[in-house]
């Protein structure tokens, strides 16, 4: 039986692996880690997939040349490990490069701290040295040396670019999670760190848009010349769901956008992705709408299906949305009560209740009360005048709120204005618009788009105001509850 180590043995021997990894990562990576360890939750892994033991490798590479920064940018598919990696990288050049100099941001404050910095901690508590090291909510110390010896977790921001500024330490290392989404004014900043020798900046994402500087970095770009690129296809990971690759392929088809991006990590042929651009919604707030006479009045009703799920009521009157009204952890006759309610205070000439799974039991309550509501099912074919133009009615909703926002006000809600830009899009075989589902959207770690879902909810149909001089009807009482 092999002899016990001591804390002082045991000290000795981390810092020879520390040593070591200095210049070779992926030795690093599967000496540090339990792999294959009895009662860890690496028990059953072998070690990194071959697309991560090649980007290690380009950092073995990189590290051997001092004289000159390292680029390595990574577009893939989805689930294929790259969060994993990300956190190697963070933990191997904290346990083996002094007091460096590190930004890590990601393309929303939602990826950086739920999804980014989250797994840092799982990994952190896996490797050996962890007692090195704190973890907390925005920060990664050396508890040794926690002023000096640091990786941030900083989000980012076009009024606050200087944040990214600054980096000339002796190593550096610049990591993007998500970087298609990352405005190109960072991008510009960090560019300033790389004239440190030896410096890292490592740059994963989804190829969702083909403009911007992380498309640049790739073939044909303006900075193609300065980057190492590979692209992931999921399809060829270990970790992913083959079943749902499968399915997407046979859905939307090899060649489309959607799987372009979402499987084979290649850039789409059709531009950017995202439907609603942060233009536009920002430009919504600012505006102030005068309402004329006789302008509609529509409520919208998203019934939420989820416990970490808002049932939201939005109240439109013409070119202007009032402040949303959120419940969480209501019932169906619960949420069918307050909807009584503010119908009985707004009045609105109609009501449009998502009706699919629980939200038909909201409909029904309030039918039978004998309130004016259209129980909505966004899974069923648009209007016949749009039926070219989009795949259902989820998406000819949206597809008239975007349209909406181009004139329209909306309250400074940042949960509605973050939703509002969530949602990606593709087309289908025979190029109708294909709005991302929920689901997809949690598995990028987004909310559910609800807010968005009830304001998209008032464009359901047309609706023609009530004339002033026609009585409005008084629904049945609401019953207390």
């Amino acid at each position: 039986m092999a002899k016990k180590m001591t804390a002082a043995q045991l000290e000795e021997k981390l810092y020879q692996i520390c040593e070591i990894g200095t210049f070779d990562p992926l030795t690093w990576v599967r000496t540090i880690f339990p792999w294959g360890e009895k009662g860890t939750l690496l028990e059953h892994e072998t070690g990194p997939d071959k697309w991560q033991v090649d980007v290690l490798e380009a950092l073995r590479d990189g590290s051997l040349h001092a004289k000159r920064s390292t680029r390595i940018a990574v577009a893939s598919g989805h689930g294929i490990g790259k969060t994993a990696l990300t956190a190697w990288v963070i933990l191997w050049f904290m346990s083996c490069r002094p007091h460096p100099g590190m930004r890590v941001t990601a393309n929303t404050m939602n990826q950086l701290s739920v999804v980014t910095w989250r797994e840092l901690a799982k990994w952190h508590k896996l490797m050996a040295n962890k007692h090195w090291f704190e973890w907390t909510a925005t920060k990664f110390y050396h508890k040794a040396h926690a002023e000096t010896w640091f990786a941030p977790a900083v989000p980012w921001s076009e009024n606050n670019s200087e944040a990214f500024a600054g980096l000339h330490e002796n190593h550096v290392l610049v990591l993007f999670d998500e970087a298609s989404g990352i405005s190109d004014v960072i991008w510009e900043v960090v560019e300033g760190a790389m004239t440190t020798p030896g410096a890292f900046w490592l740059c994963f994402g989804n190829p969702t848009k083909n403009t911007g500087r992380f498309r640049e970095c790739f073939s044909g770009g303006r900075f193609a010349d300065r980057w190492k690129t590979m692209h992931v296809d999921s399809r060829e990971a270990k970790k992913t769901n083959k079943e749902e690759l499968k399915e997407w392929e046979d859905t939307y088809g090899e060649d489309s956008d959607f799987f372009r991006v979402r499987v084979r990590g290649v850039f789409p042929r059709q531009g950017a992705m995202q439907f609603i651009s942060g233009e536009m919604v920002r430009e919504a707030v600012k505006r102030k709408v005068e309402v004329p006479r006789g302008a509609p009045k529509i409520m919208g009703v998203d019934v939420a299906r989820y416990g970490d799920d808002e049932s939201v009521i939005a109240r439109r009157h013409g070119r202007r949305l009032e402040p949303l009204m959120t419940f969480r952890e209501l019932d169906t006759m619960q949420l069918a009560a307050e909807v009584g309610k503010m119908i009985n205070t707004y009045r609105p000439d109609i009501t449009f209740v998502d009706d699919v799974g629980v939200g038909a039991g909201v409909v029904d309550r309030l039918l039978q009360l004998g309130y004016n509501v259209i129980g909505v099912n966004g899974g069923t074919s648009p209007e016949a005048s749009n039926k070219a133009v989009y795949t259902n009615k989820r998406a000819e909703m949206w597809g008239r709120m975007r349209d909406w926002l181009a004139s329209g006000e909306i309250p400074a809600d940042v949960e509605l204005m973050s939703q509002l830009v969530g949602p990606e899009y593709e087309y289908s075989n025979k190029m109708q618009i294909m709005l991302e589902k929920k689901e997809s959207m949690k598995k990028r770690g987004l909310d559910s788009p609800d807010r968005a879902d009830a304001l998209a909810l008032t464009f359901a149909f047309e609706v023609i105001p009530v004339k002033d001089d026609e009585l409005y009807w008084e629904p049945d009482p609401v019953p207390a509850y």
